[in-house]
């Protein structure tokens, strides 16, 4: 077969999003792309221009999108030398949310799921219909399959003062593994942007039915306090506390206008309410600006206390304890953030949490000194809780035998007998084992350096595990026996610690020491997989030395943990003015190249760290697979699985 110019295939227009969809969104349903239309209303709220926003469910499996916005322009593009509305919508990465530098632009903390616009769900669609309202004008455009299938024309007049924009779009159901969208999500979605967006009204028509369809409308004039008092029907602790805070222009730290608004309270019982967002986009996996309001939570709360002498002799607050009962509505801005998933469902972006923490702790604290009533109930929650804690953690002591075996000497113990709390960190090598011990938190993380490689103990009898004294060391500091799957839960009875770690190079070497250890756990420590105690840490590949940019913000140190966050930070910087020749690159060949303030700061500190837990999916049994990989004699199977799957190399884990 020949190899010539002709080979190669250039997708030009939307043809990458239709030939490979799931690479800019999700494909079980349509409500992603009816998200991007969404999303574009809202911003137009956000900037001041949208009162209403209306949604209908057509018969047809149509969705219409409608706002009172400004419009999208109808003029000429003077560079694609198309009306700009066509170049929105079948152009990639066209729109306003690119112009990050403006200060004053609506775009700048706008939200928008895939950061490729409502060209992908033209793309994606079998018919899209667009009616523009503006500068006296009706005009119509209408797409079919991605393509322009009737031009932009103008159908008529309008006021001086109408404007808007209306969208038809019919999903193309070869794209979805479902036509439907999920009304759940959609009404989940919808009320959020009225929570968000004080004011602004939002209403979802579902066509059909005997009364010919019926209609849900959401307004919160008084955004989210009104909302999370709605949610937790006034069973609080004290009043609730709702408050922004956003930089200021020339901020050393942060960029003009990111910081974040909240409304919080805290409850003695009943259910909690908490919800977050990150430029209007839902968060409902949490993420790096929930640790920066517990962190905030707790300072200022732990401070109140401890400045009113509230706090019983012996008892020390945790961050837990103040969190425990606390409800809240978070709203972020941050400038360019970053997710982890396709679908943004948790922020990764580590400087969301030193922003959201020193945005919320000083109003907060202020707050709690101004209602010292309601502030002297929230910290005798807080209190209560640490009390039963640490009640908590006395039985789980008690309950240990006094024949338990000699800690190893290499093990660096924490301080805490809370197991739910304390972490042990099983860290490649004597250097980066020196580095972890000396930036730990003593109170709560335990340190294990191992040395070289791990035994594959894929096929050893258990009764023979312990003549190698590095699974012996482990076994003995965990306080478990190895175990069959079957057995009980009494197993990890003696667990010492909530969170197990490992913490290697991201090297080939650190892989296969992980693969190893995994193997060991899977193999004859089972249940401490099934009940979520295995974790991997990610340590960062990449170090950013950005130099000083005045007087007023000193040189910065910056981590990536790959390639796509690397690039990333490199475009925020450039925005921020910083060239990118300047900042110095390094990449980490190990975690003994780190110091322990780099490894504290990156890799084991809470509220920056990421963690990514070990679980297999339910009922599956990975015994097949980890004997072909694992089992001495399986070399013919192990290379006949890597040629067939090669590409899977450099999978996420």
């Amino acid at each position: 077969m020949s190899y010539t110019a002709e080979s190669i295939s250039v997708l030009k227009g939307l043809e990458p999003v239709r030939h490979r969809p799931g690479m800019y969104t999700r494909t079980d349903h349509p409500l992603h792309i009816v998200q991007e239309a969404i999303d574009n209303a809202a911003d137009e709220a956000l900037g001041g221009y949208c009162k209403r926003i209306a949604v209908t469910l057509h018969g047809d499996g149509s969705v219409t999108v409608q706002d009172d916005g400004r419009g999208i322009p109808v003029e000429i593009h003077p560079l694609e030398g198309v009306p700009t509305v066509e170049v929105v919508f079948t152009q990639l990465h066209a729109g306003g949310k690119f112009n990050k530098s403006d200060g004053s632009s609506a775009y700048r903390f706008s939200g928008g799921l895939h950061g490729v616009g409502v060209s992908v769900t033209n793309a994606l669609s079998t018919r899209l219909e667009v009616e523009v309202m503006r500068d006296g004008g009706r005009y119509r455009i209408v797409f079919a399959g991605g393509k322009v299938a009737e031009p932009l024309a103008r159908i008529g007049d309008s006021g001086r003062r109408a404007s808007g924009t209306r969208l038809r779009v019919w999903p193309d159901a070869q794209f979805f593994d479902s036509p439907r969208l999920p009304p759940a999500e959609l009404e989940r979605l919808l009320r959020s942007k009225a929570v968000l967006l004080p004011g602004l009204e939002i209403s979802l028509l579902t066509e059909g039915g005997e009364t010919g369809g019926k209609t849900k409308t959401w307004r919160f004039a008084d955004g989210m306090p009104q909302y999370l008092a709605e949610q937790l029907d006034g069973e609080t602790a004290g009043a609730i506390f709702a408050a922004e805070n956003y930089a200021a222009a020339g901020d050393e730290n942060f960029p003009a206008g990111s910081g974040a608004a909240w409304a919080i309270c805290w409850s003695a019982d009943g259910n909690l309410a908490r919800e977050s967002y990150v430029n209007l986009i839902p968060t409902p996996a949490g993420g790096t600006h929930e640790t920066g309001l517990r962190q905030a939570a707790f300072d200022a709360v732990r401070s109140f206390a401890e400045h009113h002498a509230l706090l019983p002799k012996g008892v020390k607050l945790a961050a837990e304890d103040v969190f425990s009962r606390l409800s809240f509505v978070l709203a972020a801005r941050v400038l360019d953030p970053s997710f982890q998933g396709q679908i943004k469902e948790r922020l990764n972006s580590r400087d969301a949490v030193a922003l959201v923490s020193r945005m919320l702790r000083d109003p907060l604290e202020l707050w709690l000194n101004e209602h010292p009533d309601d502030a002297r109930k929230i910290a005798e929650l807080a209190i209560k809780a640490a009390q039963a804690r640490s009640r908590a953690g006395q039985k789980v002591e008690k309950r240990k035998q006094s024949g338990v075996a000699i800690l190893p000497g290499k093990l660096s113990d924490c301080q805490s007998e809370d197991i739910s709390r304390n972490e042990l960190f099983l860290v490649e090598g004597d250097s980066a084992g020196g580095s972890a011990k000396s930036g730990r938190d003593k109170e709560t993380q335990a340190i294990l350096p191992l040395r070289g490689k791990v035994l594959n103990t894929w096929e050893v009898d258990p009764g023979s595990l312990f003549a190698n004294r590095e699974i012996h060391d482990i076994a003995v500091a965990l306080g478990i026996d190895p175990h069959a799957p079957g057995a009980s839960g009494a197993v990890l009875d003696n667990l010492r610690y909530g969170k197990v770690v490992i913490m290697t190079d991201a090297d080939v070497d650190g892989s296969h020491i992980r693969v190893l250890l995994c193997t060991l756990f899977y193999r004859h420590f089972p249940k401490l997989i099934e009940h979520g105690h295995l974790y991997f840490a990610q340590p960062p590949l990449y170090r950013l030395d950005v130099p000083a940019q005045g007087k007023k913000r000193p040189p910065r140190k910056l981590y990536a943990l790959d390639d796509a966050e690397r690039g990333a930070l490199l475009d925020r910087l450039k925005m921020d003015g910083v060239k990118p020749e300047s900042v110095g690159l390094s990449r980490f060949k190990g975690l003994g190249e780190m110091n322990p303030e780099q490894l504290w700061e990156t890799t084991m500190s809470p509220d920056t760290r990421r963690l990514v837990r070990v679980r297999l999916p339910p009922d599956a049994d990975a015994r097949p697979v980890m004997n072909m990989l694992m089992a001495k004699n399986e070399s013919a199977g192990r290379r006949a699985w890597m040629e067939e799957n090669g590409a899977l190399v450099g999978a996420e884990v």
